[in-house]
């Protein structure tokens, strides 16, 4: 208190003192010896005050220092105590200073003075600077951290707080677990299994899928509904649903175990509508998925991903349908979509087979028989029927096949463009072509890809059809022609052409209505010695294709041969050499590799034992079960070979892992 009384009583000091002043200088008018005895009178009571004033500031000071001390004691302190962890790093990025929480909860009770933060941490400090703040886990609790920078004389430092989460984040983690996904359940081809099963076979098959959905849903708290007699809806928790992903949904082997009448077993097909931020959206995902399912053949599970799907089972064959119902649907509205057209250009895919051109040249004829104007895209120079191209020319006109770059600039708004044996975007013939055309229309039996083209107005997709020339064979004898015209010979030579090179000449996937289609082509007039004189090779090409053969070497019961030459045929000799192959004992699956500019591609075959297309599109390529490719850009062939014995290595893993 006696600090603060002269500072309390100065205002009134002064006052006083001025008042003195005023009064001796009024009275040194007066009386002189007065008006100098109050002059000097207020000159000491100045000095007075200035003596009184120094003391109390010294004393102040020194009030103020101590209270400073004490403030930067109690700061420290209170520090040094605080419930979260702090720390302090130098420029250099050492810890220089902790306080005791942090060398419990953090550091464990180790004295980490002196040590980096980053490596013991494993954070990285300007990242964090960036976005102010990070996650991590330490200890078995979960921190967010954040840093704040201060600098002052060239010298910067930085303070970080961790700032405790757990309990957000295990509840995030539950409600990521416990978010419920749709999965749809369908049997395929059940209508056509079932009808020509007897009543009790139905009831029993009933009754062992409806108990197999049971099991399936057994270990989870989630539903299953029957919602017609061929598809089941399903809501499944994340956490769930990852034991499933996890186990390849063995609920795929199991229905194969469900047979009908002892010989037809059933498949399913399964989309997961997983990662949505809705119900409505799962189930939206959930039936993307299934289509995709389906339009692979059947037996997988479907799953979206942020890159993409993934894929599960598809060991077993496409099942052929035996209703004509969906063709004569898609050839009616194919027709009125190309009667309402300008023009009709058809493409394929890129280095086009006898499947590819054979389909178009089909199309073709059809479409001229139905007076419209009609192209045929290709390029020559990347084609593998130029046979065939020659002798469609000879007999329908020159006209008839033009390059892409003729196709580009003259499409108009009304045409429309058919593609054919062909539904990936990055394969086909010409992609600026596609671009520019309002109007698309797609037919194609190869297995559902990720990239497939998505606008067009008809999508007729058959993974079970042989090949794309059976596909518009059947759509052909639905067509509409007047007076009953009749394709011409060399269009169904094309057409029988194209089937005989994706079924090997009737061998692979072959079914009734391919033998339909090829009796269908042979009352057209098509001469089968005449086509096969469309895959006859030289003496030279014939012995290319033996040197491959010779060279190849086997690998978990795949044959494996590299092409270490190069030829104009090169395209044409290794997918015969990798067909050859084929017909060696014990041999699943052939794998021709050859190089063409810097790529390096491979053909793949199969015979059904081993799924080719799931190999290939572990190394961006695709195809069908028993027949796909890929394309690797600037890769070596030794390169090529590793990459393809480890896809090989990680399918077998798969598998062994399914069983």
């Amino acid at each position: 208190m006696k600090n603060k009384f002269p500072a309390a009583i100065l205002p009134a000091v002064l006052a006083a003192l001025l008042s003195q002043i005023f009064l001796s200088l009024a009275l040194l008018k007066y009386n002189r010896s007065y008006g100098l005895t109050g002059l000097a009178l207020s000159a000491f009571t100045a000095l007075l005050i200035i003596i009184l004033a120094a003391a109390f500031s010294r004393n102040s000071i020194k009030h103020i220092s101590k209270m400073n001390a004490h403030l930067e004691t109690s700061a420290a302190e209170y520090m040094n105590n605080l419930p979260a962890p702090i720390a302090v790093i130098d420029s250099d990025g050492k810890i220089v200073w902790y306080n005791c929480t942090f060398l419990d909860r953090i550091s464990g009770g180790n004295d980490v003075y002196g040590l980096d933060f980053q490596e013991l941490f494993n954070l990285d400090l300007s990242a964090m600077l960036e976005n102010s703040h990070s996650e991590c886990a330490v200890n078995g609790a979960n921190y967010r951290i954040m840093l704040e920078k201060f600098s002052e004389n060239d010298i910067s430092f930085l303070i970080i707080y961790f700032h405790d989460i757990s309990e957000y984040h295990d509840l995030r983690k539950l409600h990521a677990e416990t978010r419920p996904n749709v999965v749809i359940i369908t049997i395929d081809t059940y209508e056509e299994i079932m009808q020509n099963a007897k009543e009790t076979e139905k009831a029993r098959v009933s009754v062992e899928m409806e108990q197999l959905m049971e099991q399936f849903m057994g270990s989870t708290n989630g539903f299953v509904k029957k919602i017609s007699s061929n598809t089941f809806y399903a809501v499944i928790e994340s956490r769930h649903l990852e034991e499933k992903i996890n186990s390849r949904f063995k609920i795929l082997d199991l229905a194969r175990g469900i047979k009908i009448a002892g010989k037809y077993p059933l498949t399913l097909s399964i989309g997961v509508g997983a990662g949505a931020e809705s119900l409505s959206e799962s189930e939206k995902i959930a039936r993307q998925c299934l289509d995709m399912a389906l339009g692979r053949g059947g037996d997988q599970a479907v799953v979206k991903t942020e890159n993409g799907y993934r894929f599960f089972g598809g060991v077993s064959k496409g099942v052929e349908k035996m209703s004509q119902t969906k063709t004569r649907i898609i050839a009616n509205a194919m027709q009125d979509v190309i009667m309402n057209a300008s023009s009709v250009y058809i493409m394929g895919h890129r280095f086009g087979d006898l499947d590819s051109v054979g389909s178009s040249c089909g199309l073709a004829g059809a479409l001229r028989l139905l007076g419209k104007d009609v192209h045929i895209v290709v390029d020559r120079q990347k084609n593998l029927a130029p046979n065939l191209i020659d002798l469609v020319e000879k007999q329908a006109g020159e006209e008839l096949f033009i390059p892409p770059s003729a196709a580009i600039s003259s499409v108009g708004d009304n045409d429309l463009l058919i593609i054919v044996d062909i539904h990936n975007k990055d394969f086909i013939e010409s992609p600026e072509l596609y671009q520019k055309c309002r109007q698309v229309v797609v037919i194609d039996h190869h297995r559902k890809t990720v990239n497939f083209i998505d606008n067009a107005v008809i999508f007729h997709h058959e993974p079970y059809a042989s090949s794309a020339s059976e596909m518009v064979t059947e759509i052909i004898r639905y067509f509409n022609f007047k007076n009953d015209e009749k394709l011409h010979t060399v269009y169904a030579e094309a057409l029988l052409a194209g089937i005989m090179l994706d079924t090997k000449n009737f061998v692979m996937r072959t079914g009734v209505h391919t033998f339909e289609a090829a009796a269908f082509l042979k009352k057209l007039g098509a001469d089968t010695v005449a086509v096969k004189l469309l895959f006859s090779n030289s003496f030279d090409s014939y012995k290319r294709k033996s040197q491959i053969v010779s060279a190849a070497k086997i690998h978990s019961r795949c044959a494996i041969a590299a092409a270490d030459f190069k030829s104009d045929d090169i395209r044409i000799v290794a997918p015969q050499a990798a067909d050859e192959l084929l017909y060696i004992t014990d041999v699943d699956a052939s794998f021709v590799l050859y190089k063409t500019g810097s790529t390096v591609n491979i053909s793949a075959r199969s015979l059904g034992a081993l799924n080719v297309q799931v190999i290939m599109e572990k190394l961006g390529g695709g195809g069908h079960q028993t027949m796909a490719a890929v394309q690797l850009e600037n890769k070596t062939i030794q390169e090529a070979l590793k990459a393809l014995i480890k896809a090989i290595d990680a399918r077998e893993r798969e598998t062994e892992q399914t069983e």
